[in-house]
């Protein structure tokens, strides 16, 4: 006995039971769990036959024969007046049946894992026309918006390098785009999942998520127009500057995850530090009774926004390339402090890039990337001085003064052998 066609059975016969249990649930008069669990055996016998009598017509026939029997129920319905006819039971039959022979002549695995989400995609019916109903245009902009990036524009580019220094790859350029633009559409949809009112720590979990720089700017200019908030104020401002930390790291580690282990350490300090300072932020929201809700964030997938992104990261990647070629690792951090004023992400991606490569070395690598990191919060404090009241900039400089000097200090005398 073949055990192995054995269990393939047994496969089709648990994703027939779970989506036709789905199906008897929503209450379809087309096909339940019965059916289904039919349908997904006739599938896997129907892939066992065309294999072992190496016959490709038998597994469509018996699929055609499923359709004619659709629409044959179909068109009963219709007859008894039942007008209301979808398709999502039939479609999902259809599906059910070639994943069940995909399960025989092709990859198991992937066999499971689209039958599994195909249940969970017909379950969450109703979540997601509630998610879709409270859609903005501006949220289905972003969303056109990413599609347009990652599927259009990327594909077309092309995946070599150009230039004297050899390091402008339009390919991995942009996909430094999508990768940084996904991240910040993530947090704004679990900003819109979760709601404006999320509770203080959540605004500052998202704001770092969607954008630090933008969750300063935001939050600085509530502390003008509302009183008694400057606490929490920078409590989120310092909370969305310490979950960019996280960002960075993410970002890193999507690069170089063979390499991750050798920078992750220090900058997890760094993150403890200053999420032991946000506890005590916290602390004093809670003994002052400071609560407020988000700010609105933007739109967070623009064109326009991307292709500046694009360009930026271009131009860094040509300056950490040009400098570490002419002057040297130590030149580079000037260029990180520069960088960092301005975006932490593209610096980044490009100090990863040039680990990725060898050109850099690990124990340089998170040293610039720090700085670059402590360069940001630098120009956020700045920003929020100038945007925010008094007590917010009291607040801002005693948080970020410790962030910067205890980085200033790990750069300093971090011991080189010590990593995970």
């Amino acid at each position: 006995m073949n055990y192995d066609d054995l269990t393939t059975l047994g496969i089709a016969f648990g994703l027939g039971l779970l989506v036709g249990l789905q199906r008897q649930h929503a209450d379809t008069k087309m096909a339940g769990v019965r059916t289904f669990t039919l349908i997904s055996i006739l599938g896997a016998v129907s892939g066992l036959l065309s294999r072992d009598y190496n016959n490709p017509y038998i597994l469509p026939v018996f699929g055609i024969a499923i359709a004619a029997l659709m629409v044959t129920a179909n068109n009963i319905n219709r007859k008894e007046g039942n007008n209301d006819v979808g398709q999502t039971t039939e479609v999902a039959a259809l599906l059910m049946f070639a994943i069940s022979g995909y399960l025989v002549m092709g990859d198991r695995v992937l066999g499971v894992i689209v039958g599994g989400a195909m249940s969970i995609l017909l379950y969450a019916k109703q979540r997601l026309h509630d998610f879709i109903d409270k859609l903005k245009d501006k949220d289905l902009n972003a969303i056109m918006t990413f599609a347009g990036i990652s599927l259009i524009v990327l594909p077309i580019l092309p995946n070599q390098t150009y230039g004297p220094l050899d390091v402008l790859n339009p390919y991995n350029i942009w996909l430094m785009v999508v990768l940084i633009v996904g991240l910040s559409v993530v947090g704004y949809f679990i900003y819109k999942f979760v709601g404006k009112s999320t509770g203080t720590i959540s605004n500052g979990i998202l704001g770092g998520l969607i954008s630090s720089t933008a969750t300063t700017v935001s939050y600085a200019r509530k502390t003008k127009d509302s009183k008694n908030i400057d606490i929490m104020a920078a409590f989120v401002i310092t909370t969305a500057s310490a979950i960019a930390l996280v960002r960075v790291l993410i970002e890193a580690g999507l690069i170089i995850p063979d390499k991750l282990h050798r920078i992750i350490l220090p900058l997890v300090v760094q993150f403890i530090i200053m999420g032991c300072l946000c506890g005590l932020l916290f602390y004093w929201i809670k003994k002052n009774g400071e609560e407020e809700k988000m700010p609105e964030p933007k739109n967070p997938a623009q064109f326009k926004s991307a292709l500046i992104f694009g360009l930026l990261y271009g131009l860094i990647l040509m300056a950490v390339a040009f400098t570490n070629k002419e002057f040297g690792e130590q030149a580079l951090y000037a260029v990180a402090i520069i960088s960092g004023l301005t975006d932490v992400d593209a610096i980044t991606l490009s100090l990863s890039q040039l680990m990725k490569n060898d050109g850099l070395t690990t124990t340089k690598g998170w040293r610039l990337i720090l700085i670059a990191t402590l360069s940001n919060l630098l120009f956020k404090g700045i920003m929020a001085a100038v945007l925010g009241s008094a007590r917010l900039t009291k607040y801002i400089a005693l948080s970020f003064g410790i962030s910067i000097v205890v980085g200033l200090i790990l750069i300093w005398v971090w011991p080189e052998s010590w990593h995970l």
